[in-house]
């Protein structure tokens, strides 16, 4: 039914605008009348000379511009920083570098940030605070390989091996984080020397790891080497990760990442100031505000696709079952396992696709939204798509084919000729992807 798409996309623009960023970050960083307050902590300014502010990932520009206001008034305060986020957003900072970051593969500005923010951290002293701003995106956004064995060219074969396995976010950053120099709390031990740290999380993982956002630059690491052997050994011969990151890992060479009693952690707080959970509370009283009976049911997170959707469906025909107007809300990320030559889509796309298909097939009238809440959805232009029981119908009456489009991974054409797209551009937003399955009787 058109109307419910209409609704899952008002739902979904209205939940974008109740996670308030800029307002979440800013409650975090204010000025006394002697001190910094930084998350609860005070800092006397007569110890401070200077700001650093390193802010990474999608929502980078503005987690930064939320700082500024608070800052600005502090006479005789050095400020200095750099930004690393999608290109689109570029601002001018007083004194601050600006990378057009890139996203899922690193390339040269990935590796030009990473040194300049290393450089910059080992510069500061006892006289520094450093704000650490990290979001969703980071781990490509700035990297460099710790050992100069690994090549640029490696590191993006890495990462396009590591997205290609369908590997849990966790898992894939494991791996990250030990053959980098400025994951899993690296870029914290550049900032050793600074009178105190400050991490502030844009979640776009599960709540309990918030060591996985961004890899966790500036935070102790949970996992260790070992986990990344037993995950290299589980992918076996099929491993198409480069030979000199595999020898590197399996090397008495590969260091820990820093654990949570380190000593550069004595001086430092992360606070996580917006997640996936507040999306789906935002989305779930807007969707009661629309006379819906909604539901929050995050069970498959993580999980492919097409047992998401299964799962889903079936949750919302029982819920369906007990009420006139029901709605499922469901966040978190999904697996998708790529083709060896993917075309143009991304995961949100494909799974409501491939949830419409499935509702045809069962004759149910179910309306199907599923979008990236940074406005992005893959290698595709749009943040993700809205389908029901027609979509299909309406794709072959424009000669196209959903099987192709779904094995080819291919589906950003076919979305658009239907007009299922969801259009927004980026957010400056990323609390992992929004679900929801209307029904209305």
């Amino acid at each position: 039914m058109k109307e419910l798409a209409e609704i899952a996309r008002t739902i979904f623009a209205n939940s974008l605008k109740t996670v308030d960023l800029g307002r979440s970050v800013s409650s975090q960083v204010s000025v006394g009348a002697d001190s910094l307050i930084l998350a609860g902590a005070e800092i006397p300014l007569s110890e401070v000379d200077e700001v650093v502010t390193i802010a990474v990932g999608k929502a980078a520009a503005t987690m930064v511009s939320a700082i500024e206001q608070p800052l600005n008034p502090v006479r005789g305060l050095r400020r200095r920083g750099i930004v690393v986020g999608p290109a689109q957003q570029k601002m001018d900072w007083a004194n601050t570098e600006f990378f057009a970051g890139a996203h899922p593969i690193p390339d040269a500005l990935s590796l030009a940030a990473a040194r300049a923010a290393l450089a910059m951290l080992n510069k500061v002293t006892d006289r520094s605070v450093v704000i650490f701003l990290i979001s969703g995106g980071a781990s490509a956004m700035m990297e460099q390989a710790i050992d100069e064995s690994i090549s640029p060219r490696d590191i993006a074969s890495f990462y396009d091996a590591l997205i290609s396995y369908g590997l849990s976010i966790a898992r894939m950053n494991a791996l990250r984080k030990h053959v980098s120099a400025v994951k899993g709390g690296r870029l914290a031990e550049a900032a050793s020397a600074a009178r105190f740290q400050l991490t502030l999380l844009v979640s776009d993982v599960p709540a309990s790891t918030p060591d996985t956002i961004g890899s966790g630059p500036t935070i102790p690491d949970s996992t260790t080497l070992a986990d990344c052997l037993q995950i290299l050994d589980e992918l076996g011969q099929h491993s198409r990760i480069p030979n000199s990151i595999e020898v590197f890992l399996r090397s008495r060479k590969c260091p820990e990442t820093p654990r949570a009693n380190a000593r550069i952690f004595s001086r430092s707080l992360w606070r996580t100031v917006l997640s996936s959970d507040d999306l789906a509370q935002a989305a779930s009283v807007h969707a009661r505000a629309a006379g819906f009976h909604a539901e929050i049911d995050n069970q498959c997170d993580e999980w492919d696709y097409r047992k998401a959707g299964i799962y889903l469906l079936e949750r919302s025909r029982s819920l369906g079952e007990h009420h006139r107007r029901s709605c499922i809300i469901s966040v978190g990320e999904i697996s998708v396992e790529l083709p060896a030559n993917p075309g143009v889509g991304g995961r949100n796309g494909h799974f409501a696709l491939w949830c419409g298909v499935q509702a045809a097939s069962l004759h149910e009238d179910v309306t199907i939204f599923s979008a990236g809440s940074d406005g992005i959805d893959g290698s595709s232009s749009a943040a993700g798509a809205v389908c029901d029981q027609h979509s299909a119908d309406e794709a072959l009456k424009l000669g196209l084919s959903i099987e192709a489009a779904l094995l080819e991974f291919n589906t950003t054409p076919l979305l658009s000729a239907i007009g299922a797209s969801v259009l927004c551009g980026p957010t400056g937003n990323n609390l992992r992807d929004l679900r929801l399955l209307l029904r209305s009787s």
